[in-house]
């Protein structure tokens, strides 16, 4: 039997709108080895505002084409089927949030540090060596790692902006004041948001646990986990959580690098944090 801490989260997630099926079809689709790029086309081109919003992406200054690409089909070529669902997605997951809420979360900081996160999570899951697909799953779970704290922002409004504040005041790990505060942290919404958008088993368990230290298999949370200190080492932005946390042993034997060393490695992130911005005005 459910607690009513899972039946209040279930209500809460309930009400956050789902993906327009289009985004649904499109992540689908490319999860499809047998999936075909004109599969994934003809699925956008039947969304308009999806078109339009994608083509926009495509030609703003975070991809730097050289020239204006005009349709979706075109744009499958230029920067494949992956790059597509990336923007299909992120369009998607902006558009669900606010300019304001109650709680004083600043959205426009949040969608910085979670596009900034997925960028460097798909840049460390191509340092290792990963597939093109893998690494356009990097890229998502960095994008939606923590937007639980949306649900909250929108919903408990006056409860996480008491869990903001002490995070803030006492510099204590905002998942850990959210538990004070709400009984639920943003990683137990996330996970049964990324339930409600039919992500699959390996997204879902990387926003789930993307604050836990432990060894794991999935590397999708373990790139999850680096780019979002790096994303806070740099200051890109702000998800609300005052706290950098240093690679426990399990992430820093799978990079090979400590927290310092791997920025240092990854080198000038700045245009990372440019493109990220220019995503958010697009």
């Amino acid at each position: 039997m459910l607690n009513s801490k899972n039946e209040k989260l279930i209500t809460l997630v309930e009400k956050m709108p789902a993906f327009p099926k289009s985004v649904q079809q499109v992540m689908q689709l490319t999860s499809d080895i047998n999936a075909s790029a004109k599969d994934i086309v003809r699925v956008i081109e039947c969304d308009p505002v999806m078109t339009v919003k994608v083509l926009k992406a495509i030609n703003s200054s975070f991809y730097g084409l050289p020239q204006k690409i005009t349709s979706v089909q075109r744009a499958v070529v230029h920067i494949g089927m992956n790059t597509i669902k990336n923007i299909a997605l992120g369009v998607a997951a902006m558009g669900m949030l606010k300019a304001t809420n109650k709680a004083n979360f600043n959205t426009s900081d949040f969608l910085l540090h979670s596009l900034t996160t997925a960028a460097i999570s798909k840049l460390l899951a191509e340092r290792l060596g990963l597939s093109s697909t893998q690494c356009g799953d990097c890229f998502v779970a960095g994008l939606l790692h923590d937007f639980g704290k949306v649900v909250f922002a929108e919903f408990m409004p006056d409860e996480f902006k008491l869990a903001l504040e002490k995070s803030k005041d006492q510099q204590l790990p905002l998942h850990q004041t959210e538990l004070e505060f709400i009984g639920l942290s943003h990683s137990q919404a996330g996970k049964m948001l990324a339930e409600k958008w039919e992500l699959s088993d390996e997204l879902i368990d990387a926003i789930a646990h993307h604050h836990n230290l432990d060894p794991s298999q999935n590397v999708l949370r373990d790139c999850v986990f680096a780019a979002n200190q790096i994303s806070k080492q740099m200051q890109f932005g702000d998800g609300g959580n005052p706290l950098t946390e240093d690679f426990p042993e399990a992430i820093s034997t799978r990079f090979g690098l400590s927290l310092s060393a791997m920025c240092e490695a990854l080198g000038d992130l700045a245009a990372v944090k440019t493109e990220a911005q220019s995503f958010i005005h697009v």
